[in-house]
C-alpha cells in the first residue's frame, strides 16, 4: 500500500487512540506505529510500550515518514513541576530522536491558547498572528515551550519539518479548565470582560491532524468551529445563569484560593473566560478542511458530558457537597474556607 508510515505517540488514550484508530482505518496511509507507556485498544497498529523521554524512542521511530506527539500531560492535577518537566523533555527527545531516525516531518499539537486572551485581540486571530501567552495558566507554558521547540527544531535537524496544530476549547472527553467552568451552578462572569467561545471537537481535532500527516496542510495550523459564540448566547443556549463579580474580587479570590491549594485552576485561567481568543483556521479552510461541527452542537455535547458533575472555582465536589452547597454558597463556601485558612496561619505566626 502507498501512502506514509505514520507515528502516533500518547496513542493508547484520549485524542492520540482517536487518531491511532481513524488513521489504522484510512486507505491512504500505509502502516500506524502506536507509542505509549501502555498498549492501546487498536490491534490494527504495531505498538511500543516505552516512555516518549525514553531516547530508545529513536529506535522504535525507524521507518516512520511523520510522528505526531500526542503525548502531553495537561491534567489539572498534576503537579506542575512534573508536568512540564514530562512535557518539555518528551517534546524534546521526540524532536530529537525523530530526527535521527530519519522522519521528515514531526506534527504537535498545543493550543489556541498561545494566543493569549486579551481585550485587545482581533476576532478572529489569523495563524501567524503573535503568540501574546504568559504562563499564568494551566499548562500554558509547557505549550509555549513546545511552540519555541519547534521553531527551533528545523535549524537544529536541517531536512526535519514541523507543523504544529492549536485547537480552540476542546471538548470530547476532555477535563480543563474551560470544560469545567460548565460545571459551575453559574457561569462566572468577571464585570466589564467581553468573552467570545469558540470550541474545537476531538473529532474535527482528529480531522485537523489528519490533514497535516498527509501533508494538505502545514506550519501553524489553528482548528476549531466557524465563527464564536458570545457570553449571552452561551448562557441562553445552555440555560446556566451568570453571576457576575468586580474583576479584581475574581481574580484576587481565584488567587488565592489556589495559593492556599483548595483549587487546582491559578487565577491565570481566568483570562480565557474574560477576553477573546477565536481563530480563523484559514490555512485549513483553504486546504479543503472544514470543522464538521458547530459551536452550538459542541456546546450541547460539552453540556452533556458535565451534566451530573459540580465544579466550584475550579474545584470538582462530590454530589453531597454541591446539594449543601447550592449556587452561591458554594462560591461563599470556598472563599470562607480560604479565610479561615488565612486566620489559622496568622493565629500559628502569633503563637
Amino acid at each position: 500500500m502507498r501512502g506514509p508510515v505514520v507515528a502516533v505517540t500518547g496513542a493508547a488514550s484520549g485524542v492520540g487512540a482517536l487518531l491511532t484508530g481513524r488513521l489504522a482505518a484510512s486507505g491512504e496511509i500505509k502502516q500506524v506505529i502506536a507509542i505509549d507507556e501502555r498498549r492501546g485498544e487498536c490491534a490494527a497498529a504495531q505498538w511500543h510500550i516505552l516512555d516518549v523521554r525514553d531516547p530508545a524512542i529513536a529506535e522504535k521511530l525507524r521507518g516512520a515518514d511523520v510522528v505526531v506527539h500526542l503525548a502531553l500531560d495537561l491534567d489539572l492535577e498534576t503537579d506542575p513541576a512534573a508536568r512540564t518537566a514530562y512535557n518539555v523533555r518528551g517534546t524534546q527527545t521526540v524532536l530529537t530522536a525523530a530526527a535521527a531516525a530519519g522522519v521528515h516531518r514531526v506534527v504537535l499539537c498545543t493550543s489556541a491558547m498561545v494566543y493569549g486572551a486579551l481585550p485587545d485581540n482581533e476576532l478572529p486571530l489569523s495563524e501567524d498572528a503573535e503568540l501574546r501567552a504568559t504562563a499564568e495558566a494551566t499548562g500554558v507554558g509547557d505549550l509555549l515551550e513546545i511552540e519555541r521547540l519547534a521553531r527551533r527544531a528545523p535549524r537544529a535537524h536541517p531536512g526535519l519539518n514541523v507543523t504544529v496544530v492549536r485547537p480552540a476549547v476542546l471538548v470530547g472527553g476532555t477535563d480543563t479548565a474551560l470544560t469545567r467552568y460548565f460545571e459551575s451552578p453559574r457561569l462566572l462572569v468577571v464585570a466589564g470582560s467581553r468573552p467570545a467561545w469558540q470550541f474545537c471537537h476531538v473529532d474535527d481535532l482528529c480531522g485537523a491532524l489528519e490533514y497535516a500527516v498527509l501533508e494538505k496542510a502545514e506550519g501553524e495550523l489553528a482548528v476549531g468551529c466557524d465563527g464564536w459564540l458570545e457570553q449571552e448566547e452561551v448562557e441562553e443556549l445552555s440555560g446556566i445563569r451568570r453571576m457576575e463579580l468586580p474583576s479584581a474580587v475574581a481574580l484576587g479570590a481565584a488567587a488565592r484560593l489556589h495559593r492556599i491549594g483548595l483549587t487546582p485552576s491559578p487565577a491565570g485561567d481566568l483570562a480565557y473566560t474574560m477576553y477573546p481568543w477565536v481563530v480563523s483556521g484559514s490555512r485549513l479552510h483553504d486546504a479543503g478542511w472544514r470543522p464538521k461541527w458547530t459551536n452550538e452542537e459542541v456546546l450541547a455535547e460539552l453540556l452533556e458530558e458535565v451534566s451530573g458533575r459540580h465544579t466550584v472555582a475550579g474545584r470538582r465536589l462530590g454530589r453531597k457537597d454541591a446539594t449543601a452547597a447550592g449556587a452561591a454558597g458554594a462560591t461563599v463556601a470556598l472563599l470562607g474556607a480560604a479565610a479561615v485558612v488565612r486566620r489559622a496561619r496568622k493565629a500559628r505566626r502569633r503563637i
